[in-house]
């Protein structure tokens, strides 16, 4: 069997105009593993950006949801209430620590968390309660929080999709104790493996620093606070080198031509495919006004779980990659082993029809001209 060759990937990594210049410079600096000047100058730009947030850089998302697990001191017994649809590594980062998820089901509108759905989950056990800001479109942060702050529980965000979404004008990873952010190969700003930890509550800022190094208390000694620094808590090895800074530094200080790259692209997705998609009962991707989003993604949940599977296969027949997304954690083989039956309905109906297509941010304009038209070409059977 012959396969077609791909023409148009699902996803290529953001590339801008500096990137070359500042890894060569970190190359040369003598400095090329952690915490240096890139690393510095990365982390008080996002600062500045995320309302003078504390940030430290980590090796990738999932470290930094590990870290905010850690931070928040989860233990065996504590119960975590997270949406089913999202990646392992949301869930990973607690069930490390012996917690127990509590999967709440998601929104079928934005695919967010379902927040109506939130107080009747919380127990005594409860600890924390991780908001996903699917394809970077803001859950409804307002409610969450007031319903977080009567129960006395933690909210901390997972905003691997959402760097520079807002909600209500307030910048998403801003609104938990803590967020964790994600610099993957697939994200709007990607420095191959990489991530950040986000850090709104002051209380955690020292500990945070300790256990990214190690456990140890060396940025003290970097500063001048102690004469030698030793082991004082339990932490790993957190710290991205400097050279992956550098890469993501070029691509931040970019950041309004990545997001006019990626707008461009959602934005003729979204009118070259609105006829069809109405023809064919083809739900498009909703931003509610209230919302920012970075377009992180470009999405469609079909009429079936057949339509979507043809599609993707009508796609790839083309040369072109389309790709299925999450698939649902509490029906999953580890899922169905740690955590009792969950009421999930709206992810697993989504899971089995959403496809998304090919975005990245220097999509060639024919390129996305060529994913509608193939589109468009597909018919889905009644």
């Amino acid at each position: 069997m012959t396969t077609t060759p791909l023409k148009i990937p699902f996803n290529r990594p953001t590339h801008t105009r500096l990137v070359d210049h500042y890894v060569a410079q970190a190359l040369h600096s003598g400095h090329i593993s952690g915490d240096g000047d890139f690393t510095r100058r990365c982390q008080e730009l996002l600062s500045g950006l995320l309302g003078d947030a504390s940030i430290l850089l980590t090796t990738s998302g999932t470290h930094a949801l590990e870290l905010m697990a850690l931070l928040l001191d989860i233990a065996p017994g504590d119960e975590v209430i997270v949406p089913s649809f999202t990646f392992s590594s949301t869930v990973n980062a607690f069930v490390l620590r012996g917690a127990k998820p509590v999967f709440i089901d998601i929104r079928r509108d934005t695919l967010n968390l379902d927040e109506r759905l939130l107080e009747p989950l919380i127990t005594e056990r409860t600890r924390a309660i991780v908001p996903v800001h699917y394809a970077g479109v803001a859950c409804e942060m307002d409610p969450i929080m007031e319903i977080a702050g009567r129960h006395g529980v933690a909210v901390v965000e997972d905003n691997a999709h959402g760097l520079f979404g807002a909600y209500r004008g307030q910048p998403l990873g801003t609104f938990g104790v803590m967020a964790a952010q994600s610099f993957h190969e697939t994200k709007n700003f990607s420095c191959g493996e990489g991530g950040a930890i986000v850090i709104n509550d002051p209380r955690y800022i020292e500990r945070a620093e300790i256990i990214r190094e190690k456990g140890t208390d060396r940025r003290k000694f970097f500063r001048g606070l102690v004469d030698k620094y030793t082991w004082v808590d339990i932490g790993s090895s957190y710290l991205p080198s400097d050279l992956l800074a550098a890469m993501l530094l070029a691509q931040l200080e970019d950041r309004e031509w990545v997001w006019e790259h990626r707008s461009t692209v959602w934005n003729r997705y979204a009118e070259g495919l609105a006829d069809w998609s109405r023809l064919n009962n083809v739900a498009m991707p909703l931003v509610p006004e209230h919302c920012k989003t970075p377009y992180h993604l470009f999405h469609m949940v079909m009429p079936s779980a057949q339509s979507r599977d043809a599609l993707i296969a009508h796609l790839r027949a083309a040369g072109i990659l389309a790709v299925f997304h999450y698939q649902p954690l509490h029906l999953s083989p580890y899922g169905e082993r740690i955590q009792s039956a969950a009421d999930c309905p709206v992810t697993e109906e989504v899971s089995e029809r959403l496809i998304r297509l090919p975005f990245y941010t220097n999509m060639d304009p024919v390129d996305t001209e060529a994913v509608i038209e193939s589109v468009c070409a597909f018919a889905v059977e009644a």
